[in-house]
């Protein structure tokens, strides 16, 4: 779910200070949208339950064409020539403004990167997007907002804003339908497109009867079905799980840009992403559920958003657990490369993550926060945990809510005070450096007692470590607790200790150590300027390669004949040339027989930098890949055919294993 995080932070803090949820200002809204001239004509009646005076924000691209203040018609003040209006009013109780504008063409090259921090609203024949924090309306600076909408397009054209469908037609060449919101928004966003709807409806486990429906684009009208399936399977699970649902309806609605966004009632996926297998059964679930942590209750921003956590572990990491087998420590596992592969410089403490930006930022506030709630159900229990996530919606459902308060529904859950756990995990960025630094067996009457020195770095954490013991009975697992730097533990065993493996599950947020984290293709992503060496002197590879970089990286690739080498891009033949001459490995074995117009893995090089090798039948092999590939960070290695991935795996991880000698007989 993404957001105008500059916005919604000031939003949530003044309304947390100033307002109650009765009396935030009101929209009533009629828009009419012509997708082929992309204009836009707007009306908004604005109602305050108190006089006071207010700022409207509107992007300069918008004319004024009317304004008035409690009957009063005051002059309607002239756009700057860039950026957004400020329209400063004297205390009222009604606002009636109507304005104008041409809406920028819709950019179809966005790539997902772009989509995150795109604020233009755009429309053309085959989609409009109006984002919440684009100023397409005149927005109360400072507050959440209540509204209803009624949206008036040609016909051919559907459309949609977050809230209840009231009523909708089609005549006289028009399609017109209303939308109510009455819940606390953090802004209203727009979606409209050549859709094809289908619907269906369902009585929820907890009683409720609801809307449920998809807006797709021709072409991939016939997944309908399906989406509309799974919607009613996550609505169940997560209302027997934590509550009733909080609306009264849920969308999928598709875009032609390869977007990724969650609303209240609805989520806005690019029309290739909805062609994913995969995202019935991930992605979507997800969506959903931040209609309760997110859309239901509002995330505290200014104190760090808990809510893109929560929901990755009771979305996304839910899932792998009921896969069964080693899918949940694939998970973890994958968190933790993800982490070792940041570069400490962006590293940030949770509670100053506020959205998704960039790569990093996700792995702090999505990653990191999903293992945080991981540990703390291993500490209090599963039962405690889901009664302490109930109780958190019965208490802050539709409010404004901090990780303070989410901590205080797991501790009446739990009868335990997590302050120190929460603040440990909360207000500093970082990790433990957890390592085995020594460990010794001594033969008892009953067996062994091994002691076994664990170090972490500084500052301590109160950590509980699971330590793998393997003797000559068989493994035993076992946890110790330690809240200094370095602490020695005694553990009396059964049977003759022959090596220690620490946290073999991975079930401790820490810093991997280098064989525990062998390099994935993130290490390099989230690399600001990686030096590149473009080997072959095609100049379409050459082109092709400086936008590979550009596009792959935060900061653009600069072409170097001199290494170390971070990215090197070649043909085929070059590629293999290259290593040759450098002495290096060769290409590895699971490559070396794969087909495919492009390979792309990682290797460490001698001094620990992460080198990334991309291989490639031609130019358009390598053309192909600027798309698929920033989707793939978290693997080792790579085999494309075109855009389309056809081999991929990681490279095996090493945990750490002290092994002891055996005592002479």
């Amino acid at each position: 779910m993404i957001r105008p995080a500059a916005r919604i932070a000031a939003a949530l803090l003044l309304f947390a200070a100033a307002f109650a949820a009765g009396a935030l200002p009101a929209h009533d809204l009629s828009v009419r949208i012509d997708p082929q001239t992309r204009r836009l004509a707007g009306r908004d009646r604005i109602r305050l339950d108190s006089p006071q005076p207010v700022t409207l924000l509107l992007s300069a691209r918008f004319s004024v064409d009317a304004l008035t203040v409690d009957g009063r018609r005051l002059r309607a003040p002239a756009p700057p020539k860039e950026g957004w209006q400020r329209i400063a009013l004297p205390a009222a109780r009604r606002i009636e403004l109507r304005w104008s504008g041409q809406l920028a063409p819709l950019d179809r090259r966005l790539d997902h990167r772009d989509t995150l921090t795109y604020g233009i609203p755009a429309s053309g024949p085959e989609g409009t997007y109006l984002a919440s924090g684009s100023g397409w309306y005149p927005a109360v600076e400072g507050s959440l907002e209540r509204y209803s909408l009624a949206l008036d397009l040609p016909a051919g054209q559907r459309g949609l804003v977050a809230g209840r469908l009231v009523e909708e037609r089609e005549a006289d060449g028009r399609y017109r339908a209303r939308f109510a919101f009455p819940q606390p928004a953090e802004g209203i966003a727009l979606m409209a497109g050549p859709y094809r709807i289908e619907e269906r409806r369902l009585l929820t486990a907890a009683g409720s009867k609801l809307r449920l429906r998809t807006y797709f684009h021709a072409e991939i009208a016939g997944l309908a079905k399906g989406y509309l399936d799974s919607i009613a399977g996550y609505l169940d699970l997560y209302e027997r799980w934590i509550g009733a649902y909080p609306f009264s309806e849920f969308s999928i609605v598709s875009s032609p840009t390869p977007t990724g966004l969650g609303m209240p009632t609805l989520t806005y996926l690019g029309i290739d992403v909805l062609r994913l297998r995969f995202i019935r059964s991930t992605s979507l679930g997800h969506e959903v559920l931040h209609n309760w942590w997110g859309n239901g209750v509002y995330p505290d921003t200014a104190r760090g958003n808990w809510a893109e956590g929560l929901t990755t572990f009771m979305a996304d990491y839910a899932y792998r657990e009921r896969e069964g087998g080693a899918s949940g420590l694939a998970a973890r596992l994958a968190w933790l490369r993800d982490y070792a592969s940041m570069p400490p410089g962006d590293d940030l403490a949770l509670a100053r993550f506020t959205s998704r930006t960039h790569g990093a930022s996700q792995v702090v506030g999505y990653n990191k926060a999903a293992m945080v709630f991981f540990m703390l159900r291993e500490m209090i229990g599963t039962a405690a945990f889901d009664e302490g996530v109930r109780r958190f919606w019965r208490e802050q459902r539709f409010r404004v809510a901090s990780w303070d308060e989410l901590r205080g529904a797991f501790e009446r859950a739990s009868g335990r005070d997590l302050a120190a756990f929460f603040d440990q995990w909360l207000a500093r960025p970082g990790a433990p450096d957890l390592q085995i630094t020594h460990a010794q067996a001594v033969p008892t009457i009953t067996g062994s007692r091994l002691e076994v020195t664990l170090a972490q770095g500084a500052p301590a954490y109160a950590l509980s470590v699971p330590l793998a013991i393997r003797t000559s009975g068989g493994q035993i697992t076992q946890r110790v607790e330690i809240t200094r730097e370095r602490a020695t533990v005694a553990l009396d065993v059964p049977h003759e200790p022959l090596a220690v493996v620490l946290d073999p599950d991975f079930r401790v947020f820490r810093r991997l150590a280098a064989a525990e984290s062998p390099p994935i293709l993130r290490e390099a992503m989230l690399t600001g300027s990686p030096m590149m060496f473009a080997l072959s002197d095609d100049p379409g590879v050459q082109a092709a390669a400086q936008e590979f970089a550009a596009r792959l990286f935060k900061g653009a690739g600069r072409v170097r004949s001199a290494t170390p080498v971070t990215l090197v891009i070649g043909l085929h033949a070059d590629v293999d040339e290259w290593l040759a001459a450098g002495g290096m490995a060769r290409r590895p074995a699971a490559l070396a027989s794969a087909h495919g117009s492009a390979q792309v893995w990682t290797a460490r090089a001698g001094d620990g930098r992460t080198n990334v090798l991309v291989s490639v039948r031609d130019a358009p092999s390598l053309v192909a890949l600027l798309r698929p590939l920033p989707h793939y960070g978290q693997q080792s290695w790579l085999v494309f055919d075109g855009a389309r991935v056809t081999e991929r795996g990681l490279w095996p991880a090493q945990p750490q294993v002290w092994e002891l000698r055996r005592a002479a007989r």
